[in-house]
């Protein structure tokens, strides 16, 4: 039985987004800042995407590893602050990650590299650092020479790199520290930092009452050290080692030719003969950093659409079951309670949400989705909500409320409106966040664009696009005292403030 969840609400929005000086957002002061507006409107939730190493598209969904962080989050001048000292200047927050990751990552690889050697000064950080990696060698040892030789090879791929070291030969990778020791460090160096300043992040959540939840994606990407370190955990093709099947979604509500990723698909039947131990201490890593797990694409662990090699597109893909409840069962008994959210959208079966009911983790609400031909049948309606839900005006992969609202027909606007009854057009935000708050589901959730009222050029991801996402950061100051009141006002109204 399910156990009584206090009415709650919170914020999407990753640290990508945060303002700052070096074209990105990080975990330093404007988080902190973020961190005191949750706890000033009385939120209890900040949620935000996967936290790991992006390549330079910047997809959170695209990282080097399940395990690291990113490098570029890293807040330069918290680095200072430590004892690391170095005299560095940001390139300035005209530097836009919209216009070019790759500059971004210049600037901030060149103060992380300084970083790296004069952290060296400072004998706590050593030993700290000296602790750090004991603790996490078990994945930080092969992502650490993943990065090292990546750079090493002109950022091929893996399974582009000679034989011996795509295929791993102990000797050659043995060589490789040896010769890489100085790029290998670095890498460790970025994670140390990383996890320093993200732990340190966390407790200043937690002092104010906010809890985070993490985000765990279903697949990893085929250009990671998680596949070239686990090759037995993919279906891989023997000669070139690129993926046999191909992860993906058959045409839906975002796409008419669905949503081919090209991430490997697992070889379950190898994963279950191990006790899914990869991805048991996949989860046990995580929950290390956050305080709750939103597992992605959620109905993978049900069935899952995988696409044959070579395909252009996702239509011709078969779904193929996945031993889920016998890995959440596993996973139970390891860990105990499972702080899980499921985000059940896309195609569901019975299946699907059998396998998330039994084990209690509440589902998704999307009120973008709630009005369409099915009327008052709609599921994602609030009337059709139950408790054990988590409801969103819109996910990152949706437009912003104000970009979905002026994309309907005058038809469809009617009717958002015989439902929320007469909103002033510049409200319709406001609405939709009062809509969601007012509903009996547990726990709100409104992606940051939606408070302040921004429209489709602040959207963070279009699905099937492959370029101009992740991208969108806002302007410090954006956050005005007028949106902090009106958010805490609502939250107390509905029963969603903190008792803290």
């Amino acid at each position: 039985m399910r156990s009584k969840v206090a009415r709650r609400s919170g914020v999407l929005v990753h640290p990508t987004s945060f303002p700052g000086d070096w074209g990105i957002g990080d975990l330093g002061a404007a988080a902190r800042e973020f961190l005191d507006f949750l706890g000033k409107t009385h939120q209890k939730i900040w949620q935000v995407l996967p936290l790991g190493p992006t390549g330079d598209d910047g997809s959170p969904y695209a990282s080097y590893s399940a395990n690291a962080g990113n490098p570029l989050l890293i807040s330069i001048e918290d680095l200072v602050a430590d004892g690391v000292e170095i005299s560095v200047t940001p390139p300035g927050n005209t530097v836009s990650i919209a216009q070019d990751l790759h500059t971004v990552k210049e600037a901030k690889f060149a103060a992380l590299a300084l970083a790296a050697k004069a952290f060296r000064g400072n004998d706590n950080l050593v030993a700290a650092y000296t602790i750090f990696c004991a603790e996490q060698a078990e994945w930080l040892d092969d992502y650490a020479l993943f990065m090292a030789l990546k750079d090493g090879h002109s950022h091929k791929a893996w399974n582009q790199w000679p034989p011996h070291l795509a295929q791993r030969d102990p000797s050659a990778l043995n060589h490789a520290r040896a010769q890489l020791n100085e790029a290998v460090d670095f890498y460790k160096f970025t994670q140390f930092a990383f996890f320093r300043q993200w732990g340190v992040l966390r407790r200043y959540a937690h002092d104010r009452g906010i809890e985070i939840v993490g985000d765990i994606p279903f697949y990893v990407a085929f250009d990671s050290v998680d596949v070239w370190a686990n090759p037995a955990n993919f279906e891989l093709m023997p000669e070139t080692r690129e993926p046999a099947l191909m992860g993906g979604v058959p045409p839906d509500y975002f796409s008419e030719t669905g949503q081919l990723w090209g991430n490997p698909v697992y070889n379950w039947a190898h994963l279950e003969s191990t006790g899914f131990e990869w991805w048991i201490k996949r989860f046990k890593l995580l929950i290390q950093h956050v305080d709750v797990i939103r597992i992605d694409h959620f109905r993978g662990f049900e069935a899952f659409w995988q696409v044959p090699h070579g395909e252009k597109t996702a239509v011709n893909g078969t779904w193929a079951k996945c031993p889920g409840m016998a890995f959440f069962q596993k996973l139970q008994q390891d860990m105990g309670h499972l702080p899980v959210w499921a985000e059940d959208l896309g195609l569901l079966t019975h299946e699907v949400t059998d396998l998330r009911d039994t084990f209690s983790f509440p589902g998704m609400k999307v009120l973008q989705f709630a009005f369409g031909d099915s009327g008052a049948e709609n599921p994602y309606l609030p009337i059709n909500f139950e408790p054990n839900f988590v409801c969103y005006t819109g996910t990152h992969d949706n437009d912003t409320v104000v970009g979905w609202w002026n994309s309907l027909t005058q038809k469809q606007q009617q009717q958002v409106l015989d439902y929320t009854g007469p909103v002033l057009e510049q409200d319709i935000h406001w609405a939709m966040i009062r809509l969601a708050m007012g509903s009996v589901a547990d726990t709100v959730v409104v992606p940051l664009q939606d408070f302040l009222g921004l429209g489709t050029e602040a959207r963070t991801n279009v699905p099937g696009q492959a370029k101009g996402n992740w991208s969108w950061r806002y302007e410090a100051g954006a956050i005005t005292p007028d949106i902090a009141h009106k958010l805490r006002a609502m939250t107390t109204t509905f029963g969603r403030a903190s008792n803290s």
